[in-house]
């Protein structure tokens, strides 16, 4: 006998193709798509949707003034939004579009029931009317004359249309938001529907147009197109076959467990959406939840300001979980954050390169090191385990509680607590000290247990926010399908020893800001400035001065100057041909406590293949420079040239990361 799962229904909002979509929408589904994955990953049976609202006075204009028939236009825009999320990984269970046939009918079928049971009625709407917004206002709804979403020019308009009644449900659905605490979050968001719109009264609202063709037609009227409100807030049903042809899913998730929307649409959502359902007979959804805005400095973010984020430019720049964990990590839920391109490489440098990245390559580097891949059996636990164990058995719960209350960026916040107390058991048990007495290799083994087990449950933690990352991860540990699940991770001790580890390469490059790009810029353009003056003085010596072998030692400087100098050895964990210069190299390089990159002009000297698990001599505190649009962060060491050429090797196998005197 098998039990029956427990579902849960989510949303985002149906996004209108008017133009290509900013961060501020990929927040939204981004968010919406964590959430579904770790409810998958907590074993319900889940259906998240998204799609678009394609119909409407906008887009049939925008579609005439493109020379193009509206399906056109908006299937060209529709098509990008899928690329989009392909590019965010974001694992839909479908995709609606208010053009599909099945949605077409159940909007028909939806619109008659009301007509035929008194909710609609035919009357005329006069007002001042905004075509981007599809918006009619009164005189003092108003701003300063224009509209009061958009800060657009209105105009008078009167036209035939069919009416809902929404006072005959007002009452009932206050009753509703008083019983059910949660319906509309957050807090905020409910006292302003209630205090706003609610109780001082609703009127009628307007569900048909005969302005314009694009849309879908009222099937007893065709000179009618049915409106926004029902067409794109149907979706939610729709999608799932209510009075249409589609597989059958209502009894399965309806109603949805929560509705994920930007604030700015929470009136539409937590008051015509919920009327309509009641005049249905259907269930309201769970909860409603209107999310904060992606601000940039100087205010809202807006298509039609032109000031937008493009999400595919940033995802080239820095990849897809990295874009993830900024907006999920940097937005707390229920307000607002703003959008910063430096606090975003901060968090990609800080959290995930060097926080996450150098805890992966550390251990890994350490399991090959020391016991060539394959931890010995035999263990020896020491007090100090005790915390690390400890936080490890309790961040799984502290985690799902907050994300069960959509608390993504607390949640990631606690993941990554757990991260640098990870890192700080590393400082705690020094496994390089360990690793030179032959007496404690069960206890090195122990502490590179633990550090393995803990990477597998950091994994798991962050696999709904970034699933390529915990991808990578599962990889790089071996770690079987069955060692990813929830469950799992419940109990310390499940990672499985036997697991053959080898090197991780960088999870995350660091990037360097847009200031320290300029100062890097401006200082080699000075020293280029320092080279063509040094060379001018060089072709005034006589070609008989220069007899000797070798260049000249240079001028003496103090132990104290040399002391600046730090050279660590270095092991080179990863290297590979620049992407954009032949007689480059790009090195990843583990030292210990941290890893650098390093780009190097030996190309037509080495072969990448024979460098990688090498040490090596390297300069680490140089100022980062960038070559052909790579970061070096650290200096080669070397002496020659073509076949004389040798790099500056320890004489024999060294810690990683140890100082070179």
């Amino acid at each position: 006998m098998t039990t029956e799962k427990k579902s849960f229904y989510i949303s985002t909002p149906i996004y209108y193709p008017s133009d290509k979509l900013h961060i501020g929408h990929t927040y939204s589904t981004v968010a919406a798509d964590t959430i579904a994955r770790f409810k998958k990953l907590l074993g319900y049976d889940v259906f998240f949707l998204t799609g678009t609202d394609e119909h409407g006075q906008k887009i049939e204009q925008a579609a005439i003034a493109a020379g193009k028939e509206p399906k056109e236009y908006v299937d060209k825009i529709v098509e990008s939004i899928v690329h989009l999320w392909e590019v965010m990984n974001i694992d839909y269970d479908k995709f609606i579009r208010t053009t599909d046939a099945y949605h077409v009918k159940s909007i028909q079928s939806i619109f008659r029931k009301l007509y035929e049971q008194g909710d609609i009625y035919k009357s005329y709407y006069e007002g001042w009317y905004c075509t981007p917004c599809e918006a009619y206002w009164t005189n003092t709804q108003l701003d300063d004359g224009k509209c009061p979403d958009c800060g657009r020019e209105v105009h008078m308009a009167k036209e035939e249309a069919y009416f809902f009644k929404m006072s005959n449900y007002a009452q009932r659905l206050i009753d509703h938001i008083h019983a059910n605490p949660n319906f509309i979050s957050p807090e905020s968001a409910k006292n302003e529907m209630l205090n706003n719109f609610l109780l001082p009264g609703l009127e009628d609202l307007c569900v048909s147009r005969t302005s314009f063709q694009w849309g879908i037609p009222v099937d007893f009227d065709e000179k009618h197109v049915v409106y926004v409100w029902v067409d794109a807030l149907s979706n939610y049903i729709s999608a799932l076959g209510y009075l249409n042809d589609e597989p059958q899913l209502m009894d399965r998730f309806w109603p949805a467990d929560v509705h994920l929307i930007g604030k700015d649409i929470l009136r539409f959502h937590t008051i015509y959406w919920p009327i309509i359902l009641m005049a249905l007979g259907l269930e309201l959804p769970k909860q409603i939840y209107g999310h904060g805005w992606i601000l940039l400095k100087g205010g809202k973010m807006s298509k039609s300001k032109g000031n937008v984020i493009d999400p595919i430019e940033l995802v080239e720049k820095y990849g897809t979980d990295t874009l993830r964990y900024y907006v999920l990590r940097e937005m707390p839920f229920g307000g607002d954050g703003v959008y910063s391109e430096d606090n975003l490489i901060t968090r990609n440098n800080a959290d995930l390169a060097n926080d996450l990245g150098n805890l992966l390559s550390r251990t890994t580097s350490m399991v090959d090191k020391y016991f060539g891949g394959y931890l010995p059996k035999a263990r020896y636990f020491d007090t100090i385990d005790t915390d690390l164990i400890q936080m490890a058995t309790d961040v799984p719960f502290v985690v799902a509680e907050y994300m069960h209350a959509y608390e993504i960026s607390n949640a990631l916040a606690h993941i990554w607590k757990f991260v640098s107390r990870v890192n700080k058991y590393i400082d705690e048990t020094e496994p390089w000290v360990l690793a030179k007495d032959e007496n404690n290799q069960a206890r090195l083994a122990t502490v590179l247990y633990n550090l393995l087990e803990s990477l597998r449950i950091i994994a798991v933690l962050i696999s709904a926010a970034m699933p390529q990352t915990a991808a990578k991860m599962q990889e790089a540990l071996q770690l079987s399908e069955e060692a990813m699940t929830w469950q799992s991770i419940l109990t310390f001790g499940k990672y499985p020893a036997e697991n053959k580890i080898c090197p991780s390469g960088a999870l995350f490059p660091r990037v360097m800001t847009e200031e320290e790009e300029k100062r890097i810029e401006k200082r080699m353009e000075k020293e280029k400035k320092k080279m063509e003056k040094n060379t001018e003085t060089n072709n005034e010596i006589k070609a008989e001065e220069v007899t000797e072998p070798y260049p000249p030692f240079k001028e003496t400087i103090t132990i104290e100057e040399f002391a600046k100098v730090d050279m660590r050895v270095a092991t080179i964990i990863k290297a590979e041909k620049h992407p954009n210069a032949d007689k480059l190299l790009v090195l990843q390089a583990d030292l210990g406590y941290c890893q650098k990159q390093i780009v190097t002009g030996i190309a037509e000297f080495k072969n990448p293949d024979e460098l990688v698990g090498k040490q090596i001599v390297v300069v680490v505190n140089l100022k980062p420079a960038k070559f052909r649009g790579m970061v070096s962060e650290a200096m080669i060491t070397a002496v020659g040239d073509y076949e004389t050429f040798a790099m500056i090797v320890p004489e024999k196998e060294v810690q990683a990361g140890e100082m070179v005197k």
